[in-house]
């Protein structure tokens, strides 16, 4: 038996795997930018993103009503 989340938790969801993918990309190339691909660099991008991922969670969860308002303002309905 496979367990799954209530549909309801559907924007905390999308926000946890949105934040976790682009906070890892987002650190892959400013660490590689600012210090190089050398050495321990993928030590680095993980120090980086165990900073990184748990604001851009938050940060996120507090953005997404802004978002939407922008996007109901930006694109026409039809």
């Amino acid at each position: 038996m496979q367990y799954k989340l209530p549909k309801k938790f559907t924007p905390v969801v999308f926000a946890f795997y949105m934040s976790a993918i682009m906070a890892l990309l987002m650190c892959i190339v400013i660490v590689a930018i600012n210090t190089g691909v050398s050495g321990n660099y993928f030590d680095r991008v993980l120090h980086a993103y165990a900073l990184a991922m748990p604001i851009a969670f938050l940060v996120l969860q507090v953005v997404r009503p802004v978002v939407l308002k922008l996007v109901e303002v930006t694109v026409c309905r039809t």
